[in-house]
C-alpha cells in the first residue's frame, strides 16, 4: 500500500507544480524577435559537409539574434503574401509547433508574428528527457501507428544529453490541423513533418557554427502535463541547441 501511495502522491505534487507554472506564465509577457538575419552562414554545400550530431556545448547563453534565426530558418513564414513557411507540410498543414525551452521558461513559437508566446514559467529543460523503464506514455500513437522509440534513453543533463543546452526545442504535431486521412495516416504525416522542420534546424546550426541533434528519446507523459496538450498533439522530437564547447 506505501508505494501506490507515495507514487500517487508525487504525481499529484507534479500536477500542481504544472498548474503552478502555466498559471505564472500566463502573466509573462510574450517576447518579440528580431527581424531574421537572412544573410550569412555558410553554403548549403558546406553547411551539408560539417552537419553533425554535438553533445555538449558552451555554458553562452543563445543571443537573440541567433535565436530568431534559429526559429525562422526551423518553420518560420519566408512567404508573407501566402503565409507559406521554410518547412513543407503534408496539405499545408502547418502542423509543427515548436516549444522553446529556456532557463526563464517554455515558449510556444509565433511564427504568424515572430514572437514566443508565454506557455509555464521556470526552468523545464530537465523535464524533457526519458528515464531508464519508462513506461509508455499515454496519447502515443493511434492503434495501427508504428510503435516509435522504446523508453529506456539514457540520462544525465536536461534531455539526457550530459552538459544542458542553453535551449531545447521541442518538436509538436497538432494532427487536428490535417484537413482529412485516418488517425494511422495523420500521425504519419506528423512525423514525417517534424523530420523536415528538424532538418531545417540541423542545418542552420551546421551553417552558424551552432551546436545541436535531434532526439527522440523524450518523456512524452511529462510534455503532455506540463504544456497541457491535447490529445491530437504529438511530441516527436526534441533539439538541445548551443554554441560550441570551443566558442568565446
Amino acid at each position: 500500500m506505501r508505494r501506490p501511495f507515495i507514487r500517487g502522491f508525487v504525481w499529484a505534487a507534479l500536477l500542481v507544480f504544472s498548474g503552478f507554472a502555466w498559471a505564472q506564465a500566463q502573466d509573462a509577457p510574450t517576447i518579440k524577435l528580431p527581424e531574421p538575419n537572412k544573410k550569412g552562414g555558410l553554403p548549403v554545400m558546406e553547411a551539408l559537409s560539417t552537419r553533425a550530431s554535438v553533445r555538449g556545448w558552451s555554458d553562452k547563453e543563445l543571443n537573440s539574434q541567433d535565436l530568431s534565426d534559429l526559429l525562422w530558418a526551423a518553420n518560420g513564414i519566408n512567404r508573407p503574401d501566402i503565409k507559406k513557411r521554410t518547412a513543407s507540410s503534408a496539405m499545408n498543414a502547418q502542423d509543427v509547433d515548436i516549444y522553446v525551452f529556456m532557463k526563464d521558461g517554455v515558449y510556444v513559437y509565433d511564427a504568424t508574428n515572430h514572437a514566443l508566446n508565454p506557455v509555464a514559467s521556470g526552468d523545464h529543460r530537465a523535464e524533457i528527457g526519458m528515464s531508464p523503464g519508462g513506461a509508455r506514455p499515454p496519447g502515443g500513437p493511434p492503434a495501427g501507428a508504428p510503435p516509435g522509440r522504446p523508453a529506456g534513453a539514457p540520462t544525465g543533463g536536461p534531455g539526457g544529453q550530459g552538459a544542458p543546452a542553453p535551449i531545447n526545442l521541442v518538436l509538436i504535431s497538432d494532427t487536428s490541423r490535417f484537413g482529412g486521412g485516418t488517425p494511422e495516416l495523420k500521425y504519419e504525416w506528423g512525423a514525417i513533418d517534424t523530420g523536415i522542420v528538424s532538418q531545417n534546424i540541423s542545418l542552420f546550426c551546421a551553417a552558424k557554427g551552432i551546436g545541436t541533434r535531434p532526439r527522440a528519446s523524450i518523456s512524452k507523459d511529462n510534455l503532455r502535463k506540463l504544456l497541457k496538450l491535447k490529445d491530437t498533439q504529438y511530441p516527436f522530437l526534441e533539439h538541445p541547441v548551443g554554441y560550441l564547447a570551443t566558442t568565446k
